[in-house]
């Protein structure tokens, strides 16, 4: 499945596959391979086929301006890749046709098989603009079919025609031949090709091409043939658009009837003078982020204290029922706790995601970045930058991949080091946490809450520290190269549930599943250290208390959190937290914290697990939520909740800068090839979290 950005070409693979989909890497690149399952009951037959779908990077045409679209050229233009499709979809925009059948008319003149699917139509119709699909397929010489990938129309035809015998197209969209006669002969005389087109791709795009990297003797032919020509690719590019375009605008007015030569002014572009203005624009934007962290705080509380007090349940309930050792204690104060410590922000994570998915799926993500382009200049960035740094919102590691769109290195480079500034969900756990330990939830400015405010406070700064390192970057790395940005702005439409649906389903399956076996098994591994100490050190704290003398001064309650939390302190895990704890008090920050800020280099959110299973192990009571125990936490030196606004706040800026997340420097690095870049990105996120951390608390305190 092949086609423009924004023409509707993940909604119908997502009509056609449902949830029967996986995610891989397309081969030899990192470039994420979206794959699709479907089992198609064929008319007349008596078994079904199987066929799986392949979702390739959205592409203006065949001429790869970036990783993205390079993949699209390699896959479609190489026969023996082993993504090359048995039948090519192309997607067009119906309600856009003419610009889509530039990259139609390409693939076309490939020679493989195409079903040519014009999406949309409910928008053509509803323009009172008529598509004659059946002279459009008689005239591109492919099957033709109307869709509405949104309302699933045309849908079933689609998959009834993958049934059918496909021809490949017969005859040439364009004679490419005459722009390079003997070049094209020439190149077909070394390597088999299907088309003169395909032969005049590897003269525009040589230094692109890999797919023949595995005959070098005739890779070494082609290139000395181009070398002793004297090419102009760009006018070469130029020449065939300029002949594509002219049996384009034949064909169109051919099959199209526009139902008046004037159009009225659209609702999209009466709403975009408003939404994309230069000031209220910006406005709109920030009030937008603001409603939704006081929804994502106000909604989810409910839920969270529903599945906060039904682990409690669970806890308590197990404390009574299963035998007192080892097992009963690691089910109580590990699994359970780590569990605890992922599933109660689910709430939050799937609302989060809600919102995205449904700004994204109106269209108005893609007016935010063209607001943003001219903000985003400034600091050595384009608009391009903007669709990056909002998935960082989500999760670095998939908005890093995501700058392969971008064909400016400089500014791909920026990017990838600044993206992990803006708070990802992972941090949306801590966050929210920490923030109701410090705020209380009655505390109100007017209408709005603070706890709400100080939420959106925090994304704000990740924003604007990721435009700050940005600045300083584009001062020193050096490159020539001018970027360009261009964007289609789609149609506002109302959002397709079944769509945000998935997206929620997808997002809160991997939290749950890539994110819970990473806390689980950290919440395992801490309950051991946690629970065990150098040999006798356990036993002497039990006789300490076993004193007629010591025990007379507690109440038995008192006694056994004395015991629990002196245990703690004498563990393993108290010996790593005391070890760092230097290095961090001037933060604010205690030792229990210091083991939490090592774990969470596994993943941010392990944080909430660690601190889970950290105060099940020093407190012997299992009637309280986790945020409860940390709250009750009194520090011993000044008497006052050990939590206080200062340690808080500091907490909160710390991991609002530094680089905790393991698996987003392997992809720095993947996406770089080279350790300098994560390493650098490591370096300058811990100073900043540091240095910044250190000033939050010592103003606060």
């Amino acid at each position: 499945m092949v086609g423009n950005p924004n023409s509707g070409k993940s909604t119908l693979f997502n009509a056609l596959t449902g949830l029967n989909q996986k995610t891989g890497n397309f081969p030899g690149v990192t470039v994420d391979k979206k794959s699709g399952f479907l089992k198609i009951a064929g008319e007349g037959l008596d078994h079904t086929v199987n066929v799986e779908f392949v979702d390739l990077p959205g592409t203006y045409s065949l001429y790869p301006k970036s990783l993205d679209e390079r993949v699209a050229f390699e896959v479609l233009c190489n026969p023996g890749n082993e993504d090359y499709p048995d039948v090519t979809i192309i997607v067009a925009d119906a309600s856009n046709l003419k610009r889509n059948l530039f990259l139609v008319s390409q693939i076309i003149d490939l020679k493989t098989p195409v079903i040519l699917t014009l999406n949309m139509m409910d928008l053509v119709e509803k323009e009172g603009d008529i598509i004659d699909t059946v002279r459009l397929s008689e005239k591109l010489g492919v099957k033709t079919i109307a869709v509405s990938a949104r309302s699933k129309g045309g849908v079933e035809a689609l998959k009834q025609a993958l049934l059918q015998p496909l021809p490949v197209p017969q005859y040439d969209f364009v004679d490419i031949k005459k722009l390079a006669p003997e070049l094209i002969d020439d190149i077909a005389g070394i390597i088999k090709v299907n088309s003169d087109f395909a032969a005049f791709q590897i003269i525009n795009n040589f230094s692109e091409i890999h797919y023949f990297d595995k005959e070098p003797g005739k890779k070494e032919k082609i290139a000395a043939l181009l070398n002793a020509e004297t090419i102009d690719t760009n006018k070469l590019q130029s020449q065939e658009t300029v002949e594509r375009y002219k049996v384009i605008n034949r064909i169109a007015e051919e099959c199209i009837t526009h139902k008046s030569e004037v159009k009225t002014e659209s609702f999209s572009h009466k709403l975009d003078s408003i939404l994309t203005h230069h000031i209220w624009g910006y406005a709109i934007f920030l009030g937008i982020l603001f409603l939704i962290f006081q929804t994502i705080f106000f909604l989810a509380a409910y839920p969270m204290k529903w599945i906060e007090m039904l682990f409690v349940s669970f806890s308590t309930l197990a404390s009574h029922t299963l035998p007192h050792g080892e097992l009963a204690n690691l089910f109580v104060n590990g699994i359970l706790a780590g569990l605890s410590g992922v599933v109660v922000f689910v709430p939050q994570i799937a609302l989060l995601f809600t919102f995205i998915a449904i700004l994204e799926d109106t269209g108005y993500m893609a007016r935010v970045s063209f607001i943003m382009d001219k903000l985003m200049r400034r600091f050595g960035l384009n608009g391009r930058s903007v669709i990056p740094l909002m998935s960082g919102v989500a999760c670095a590691i998939p908005a890093i991949m995501s700058t392969r769109t971008m064909s400016s290195w400089k500014e791909r480079i920026i990017t990838i080091m600044v993206t992990p500034l803006m708070s990802c969900s992972a941090r949306l756990p801590v966050y929210t946490l920490l923030i109701s330990l410090v705020v209380p939830a009655d505390k109100t400015l007017g209408f709005f809450n603070y706890q709400g405010l100080i939420l959106m406070c925090l994304y704000l700064i990740g924003f604007i520290a990721a435009m700050t390192a940005a600045f300083v970057m584009q001062q020193i790395l050096k490159a020539r190269e001018k970027s360009y940005f261009i964007m289609e702005l789609p149609v506002y439409r109302s959002p397709q549930w079944r769509t945000v649906w998935l997206t929620i389903f997808d997002k809160v399956k991997s939290f749950l599943f890539d994110a819970g076996k990473i806390i689980l098994a950290i919440s395992v591994i801490l309950w051991f250290l946690s629970s065990h100490a150098p040999s006798g050190t356990m036993e002497k704290i039990e006789k300490k208390y076993e004193d007629p003398a010591v025990t007379s001064k507690y109440s038995e309650g008192e006694r056994n959190a004395k015991i629990s939390s002196e245990k703690l302190e004498a563990s393993y895990a108290g010996i790593l937290g005391k070890s760092i704890e230097p290095v961090i008090a001037p933060l604010g920050f205690d030792w229990k914290i210091g083991i939490a800020l090592v774990t969470s280099f596994a993943a941010r959110e392990v944080f909430v697990g660690t601190m889970a299973t950290i105060y099940s192990a020093g407190s012997s009571d299992n009637t309280q939520t986790i945020r409860e125990k940390m709250h009750a936490e009194i520090n011993p030196e000044t008497g006052q909740p050990k939590f206080s606004i200062a340690v808080g706040f500091s907490l909160l800026i710390f991991y609002a800068f530094a680089m905790q997340c393991m698996s987003t420097m392997a992809v720095v690095y993947r996406e770089t090839k080279h350790w300098k870049w994560p390493v650098i990105q490591f370096l300058f996120m811990g100073t900043l979290a540091y240095i910044s951390s250190f000033i939050v608390y010592h103003l606060l305190k």
